[in-house]
């Protein structure tokens, strides 16, 4: 709630990009104006959208897509069910054309119908979403990052939810086991060797490598923070910086690989002085 802005931190500062639009869809459907028609509000917000493909959708159409037939769309809102109420509040805040969207327990009284036409729309959206769950289903078909609670401790994992269930369920002692039975029957290690001419080469400029790819990454966001609603380079943008992310990523694990070799080396060749 806080980072949706609807509560004040009690202490410390929240800092929100200036192109930062975000959409909070929560657990309850409530609208000021009950006696306004469902076309009414959904136009009241916008009569066209574009998709990230760039093809323009009426608000009837997209109200069309979320279930509503055209003899829905010109009943009062305060005559909807509460399953209609939901699925009207969704489409509002989707209208709105969010680049940030919270979901808190989305699925909750929603039907089948309704939350495949959800999971179906959030797979091409465009911009981040922050959702909380406890629907495994929901959780594999939308998202690729989470953070979990576990004993006191955050975890971020990349992957789906079942994924990480899975890698919960593989015991550390089992892990410990193996590895133990490991070093008892592996043979002697053999003796640290130095550097190669390439590794050496790779080594006087790892650092720089990497500190090249942190700066990309820092100005590929910072222009993803100023592309505003335009959904062509947005999408272009989070691909340059999955692409960067991965860049960075092998090089810290090579300048990893070269530094455990060269501490390797050096801790042997001391050692036999």
């Amino acid at each position: 709630s806080i980072l949706a802005k609807r509560l004040e931190p009690t202490t410390g500062e929240i800092i929100h990009g200036e192109t930062v639009k975000i959409g909070f869809y929560g657990q309850f459907a409530e609208f000021t104006h009950p006696e306004r028609r469902v076309i009414d509000e959904v136009e009241r917000i916008a009569k066209v959208i574009t998709t990230l493909a760039g093809e323009e959708i009426t608000a009837s159409q997209m109200l069309e897509q979320f279930l509503f037939k055209p003899e829905a769309q010109y009943k009062q809102i305060g005559k909807l069910s509460g399953g209609e109420k939901r699925r009207l509040k969704l489409l509002t805040i989707l209208m709105e054309e969010p680049n940030v969207l919270f979901l808190d327990e989305p699925t909750n009284d929603l039907d089948t119908e309704t939350l495949s036409v959800l999971e179906d729309y959030l797979e091409s959206f465009p911009g981040t979403v922050i959702t909380v769950s406890h629907d495994r289903y929901f959780l594999d078909r939308v998202v690729d990052r989470l953070i979990a609670f576990e004993d006191g401790k955050i975890i971020f994992y990349y992957g789906q939810y079942t994924d990480y269930l899975e890698q919960m369920a593989a015991s550390v002692p089992s892990i410990v086991v193996e590895k133990t039975a490991e070093v008892a029957t592996a043979p002697k290690t053999e003796t640290p060797k130095k550097l190669s001419y390439q590794e050496q080469q790779d080594w006087a400029i790892i650092e720089q490598q990497i500190e090249e790819s942190e700066v990309e990454l820092e100005q590929l966001e910072a222009d993803l923070a100023s592309a505003g609603s335009d959904l062509g380079k947005v999408n272009e943008l989070y691909q340059a910086i999955e692409k960067t992310k991965a860049t960075l990523d092998e090089r810290m694990e090579y300048w990893t690989y070269l530094s455990e070799k060269i501490e390797a080396f050096e801790n042997h060749r001391q050692s036999h002085q």
